[in-house]
């Protein structure tokens, strides 16, 4: 059963604006803790929605931490406020990158996982906006600071991305090939990205080149599974995808609890 919760001190300073984040709802496992994943959700959407769906999972030793993001004016919206884990101009790579707003979010991220205990295996992954910010996240760890230069905190296990895009993507070549450290780290963190064809919010051909950018700036261990007539949603075979992915990227004790 899945429950909600506030999170002490859910708001996360930048230098410059600080951003209250909604409501975080976890969904415990039903059977041995192995491993814990923050889901984010899509621009406008919330935590809930998505626990609902990980809570349905044949996942029993995976704690889900569903954050809300901040309420914020979003230029592609005109300015109009809505959840959003960074403003954004263009659903794409392509479009200019809100590094405060990226910082902060992947921040909140890497602070839900921090407290888990040392024997657990800890990833993120979300849809759309929400599968941007978990390769930022990604990005981060791999190079093991954030844009502004703090050091990231927390050695991912697994990131999963669906319907995203990779923010960032223009310059991340040279981070990486700039640091031994950097592409050690990326040669060995498990991706999957899942895309639709029929995707008319974010196009395919943006997921297709993040993976690409991706695969060339030497992250080796990436999965990019493509789904026909699939558009801006995400289908039972996409979670099947993601659970079968999961199970043995974690080595988790199998779908049963």
């Amino acid at each position: 059963m899945s429950f909600s919760r506030t999170t002490a001190g859910s708001g996360s300073r930048t230098a410059g604006r600080t951003f209250e984040y909604g409501r975080t709802h976890v969904v415990r496992p039903k059977g041995k803790h192995q491993a814990t994943i923050v889901w984010l959700h899509g621009l406008g959407d919330k935590g809930s929605s998505w626990s609902q769906l990980l809570e349905t999972l044949p996942l029993p030793n995976i704690k889900w931490i569903c954050p809300t993001a901040p309420t914020r004016p979003v230029a592609i919206f005109g300015g109009f406020p809505c959840t959003a884990w960074f403003d954004v101009g263009d659903l794409s790579e392509e479009g200019p990158d809100d590094i405060e707003g990226l910082d902060a979010s992947a921040a909140h991220v890497a602070n839900l996982l921090s407290t888990e205990p040392n024997d657990i295996k800890v990833g993120v992954g979300g849809f759309s906006m929400g599968a941007a910010t978990a390769l930022y996240s990604a990005t981060c760890c791999v190079q093991g600071k954030y844009g502004n230069g703090n050091p990231y905190p927390v050695n991912l296990s697994a990131v999963v991305g669906l319907s995203g895009w990779l923010p960032c993507a223009r310059s991340l070549k040279n981070k990486i090939e700039g640091s031994h450290e950097a592409a050690r780290r990326a040669a060995s963190l498990p991706l999957l990205l899942c895309h639709g064809k029929g995707d008319d919010v974010v196009q395919y051909t943006h997921g297709e080149k993040s993976a690409g950018v991706l695969s060339s700036t030497g992250f080796r261990n990436l999965t990019f599974r493509t789904y026909n007539g699939l558009g801006h949603y995400t289908v039972p075979q996409e979670m099947d995808e993601v659970c079968n992915w999961l199970t043995a990227r974690l080595g988790l004790e199998g779908s049963r609890s």
